[in-house]
């Protein structure tokens, strides 16, 4: 849960979009530590509306090659994570800042999901061979390194195709850059 709600999120936006007061006053007068939290919620306000405010109740599960064509763009272009997020229809940029530290710690293995909590026991006796058992799973692992191996060569391709021609990557990938405001930070 979030430590501010949709509806105190969505008076400080309209707040600051119908009033005379930047960034940094309204901070003051509603008590956020930081401008740029503000800042935040009023871009991701108008580029996607009230819906952009809530905090999703539903865990968003992400494939490992759209968490590395997240990665990927914002180490090309220079993007911030909040202009990656908007680029990607994401509300919620830790979520960026997360999957960098993993990918920069752990790799691609990193970012596939993982199996929480513990196995469910099994009411029913082994049935199946420790042979097969060791076959099947051998299997299992040979698929897995396949797949690995499958996301690897496509971000290498992707790597080379930019490395090739830059402009044509970015021309394709080209992010939209944000109207400038017509009001100003008071400091």
């Amino acid at each position: 849960m979030g430590k501010y709600s949709e509806e105190f999120k969505w008076k400080v936006v309209q707040d600051y979009l119908t009033g005379t007061l930047g960034f940094t006053l309204i901070t003051r007068k509603y008590g956020i530590s930081d401008k740029s939290i503000v800042r935040r919620w009023v871009r991701v306000y108008k580029e996607f509306g009230r819906n952009g405010l809530t905090v999703k109740k539903k865990k968003q599960f992400y494939s490992v090659q759209f968490k590395l064509d997240v990665l990927h763009f914002m180490k090309q272009t220079g993007a911030s994570y909040l202009d990656t997020a908007i680029r990607f229809k994401m509300n919620n940029p830790s979520v960026i800042t997360k999957w960098n530290s993993t990918f920069r710690k752990e790799g691609i293995k990193g970012l596939q999901e993982k199996v929480k909590g513990r196995p469910s026991m099994s009411k029913k006796p082994k049935s199946i061979s420790t042979k097969q058992e060791k076959e099947m799973s051998r299997e299992e692992q040979l698929e897995r390194e396949n797949e690995l191996l499958r996301l690897e060569v496509t971000y290498l391709k992707k790597l080379k195709a930019f490395r090739e021609n830059p402009d044509a990557f970015l021309e394709k990938h080209k992010q939209r850059l944000p109207l400038n405001s017509k009001k100003k930070d008071s400091d």
